[in-house]
C-alpha cells in the first residue's frame, strides 16, 4: 500500500461504512433490534482503522500476510457479535455477510484505485483499455 493518506483514508471509510451497513443488516436479521447506525459506526471504524493500518505497517515490516491479513480478519468477524451480543443466528447471518462482502470490497479498490496488495492470496486479472 503506497503512503496515500488520501487513498487510505478513502478505504477506511468506506470499509466502515459498508462494515457498518453489514453489522445493522445481520442484527436485524429475523426481526432482531439493530444497534444504531452510529454505534455500528463506531465498531466498524475502530476495526478499519485498526485493522488497516496493521496490515499497512504488518507489511511494511515483513510481516507474513497470514499474520497482517488473519489479524484484522478475524477481529471483523469475532468483535462485532461479540459487541453487539448477536445470537448464533445473527452471528451466522453476520459471519457470512463480511466474507461475501470482502471480496467486493478489495476488488473495488484495485479496480478503482490499482491497489494490488489486499489479495494477497487471489491474483484479480488487470483490466486494460
Amino acid at each position: 500500500m503506497e503512503n496515500d493518506p488520501v487513498r487510505i483514508a478513502s478505504y477506511m471509510v468506506a470499509s466502515s461504512i459498508l462494515l457498518a451497513l453489514v453489522i445493522s443488516l445481520a442484527a436485524s436479521f429475523r426481526g432482531g433490534h439493530a444497534p444504531s447506525l452510529l454505534k455500528a459506526l463506531a465498531v466498524a471504524t475502530l476495526i478499519s482503522v485498526i485493522g488497516i493500518l496493521f496490515g499497512k505497517y504488518g507489511a511494511t515490516f515483513g510481516l507474513l500476510w497470514q499474520i497482517y491479513y488473519s489479524v484484522p480478519a478475524l477481529a471483523t468477524l469475532l468483535l462485532p457479535p461479540v459487541v453487539f451480543r448477536l445470537t448464533f443466528q445473527r452471528a451466522l447471518v453476520y459471519v457470512v455477510l463480511a466474507f461475501a462482502t470482502a471480496p467486493l470490497i478489495h476488488a473495488a479498490f484495485f479496480y478503482a484505485l490499482g491497489w494490488d496488495e489486499y489479495m494477497p492470496f487471489l491474483h484479480l486479472p488487470r483490466l486494460t483499455r
